[in-house]
């Protein structure tokens, strides 16, 4: 199956490096086009626009930062719309608004393109290894047909039900998880305050009900008080941004995740913004005397 793939960032380019050792031809392009490079080196061809990267693609996947740019690579003057064939799916891995989905898909569907709406959870390691968590939203059949490429991807490959529903579902994600993350990093400062070893009391809380995730993976991180990247703060943040104004559509009252928005907003402003999320754990310990 001919793939194209847009977007070689932290996440595109591991997700892309196993679409090619799963055996499916891949085209990568990106913005900044050194990002294509070690894609490249591994058998991928490079494209001067998703335009040229769709041409012959079967399966066209997206994965960017944000609304405007999803819009700009489907929609725009050299956008996936402009080149792929009718019958191929566009499967947008990103994390952006559900009613800016919808719109996508609708205009795609004039041209024969189908469209899915395919988050991801799972972080760069995730990526890495092949094993994100896909929320899929989309037609059943269109879902079926993409199965052998998304699982090069993904260990839990889910369709939660109609297009946009696959990004609704990742906004319950992060808020989920971001409230995890605030709880951890809570609990972390607690016992370092009191003098405990972390990495025992770790340990015996994974077995329990606190295990989670983050407690296995970033607990690490907010006891060393450092965030190497995993998951940028400010893209959490923009997830957080669609999830509350989904929440605002529907009348939802969120007030844990508002509260770790506005933690991420300050951590983003004191210049914070390109670690880890774990950096949430930076204004615990900064209200609690620590260093």
């Amino acid at each position: 199956m001919n793939v194209a793939f847009i977007g070689m960032g932290t996440m595109g380019a591991a997700m892309a490096l196993n679409i090619l050792k799963a055996g499916h031809p891949v085209t990568v392009h990106n913005r900044s086009r050194e990002r294509e490079e070690p894609v490249a080196r591994a058998g991928a061809r490079r494209a001067v626009s998703p335009k040229e990267a769709a041409r012959e693609a079967d399966i066209v996947i997206t994965c960017v930062s944000d609304t405007p740019d999803v819009e700009a690579v489907v929609l725009g003057e050299n956008g996936i719309i402009q080149g792929a064939k009718a019958g191929a799916i566009v499967v947008d891995m990103s994390t952006i608004s559900p009613s800016a989905t919808r719109r996508m898909a609708g205009r795609l569907a004039e041209k024969g393109i189908r469209m899915l709406d395919a988050p991801v959870s799972g972080g760069s390691e995730g990526a890495q290894k092949g094993t994100l968590t896909i929320m899929v939203g989309g037609e059943a059949e269109a879902v079926a047909q993409a199965m052998p490429v998304l699982s090069a991807m993904g260990k839990s490959i889910t369709h939660v039900g109609p297009c946009g529903a696959g990004q609704l579902t990742k906004a319950i994600n992060q808020v989920i998880i971001s409230g995890v993350y605030l709880a951890v990093a809570e609990g972390m400062a607690l016992g370092l305050k009191a003098g405990m070893d972390m990495e025992k009391v770790v340990q015996a809380l994974a077995g329990g009900a606190a295990g989670s995730w983050v407690l296995n993976y970033r607990a690490a991180n907010m006891i060393k008080n450092e965030y190497p990247l995993g998951f940028r703060v400010r893209l959490h943040r923009k997830d957080l941004a669609i999830a509350m104004e989904a929440a605002r559509e529907l009348g939802v009252f969120l007030p844990a995740t508002a509260l770790v928005e506005q933690i991420e907003n300050g951590l983003i402003s004191q210049g914070y913004g390109d670690e880890d999320v774990s950096a949430v754990a930076r204004m615990i310990r900064n209200h609690s005397g620590m260093k």
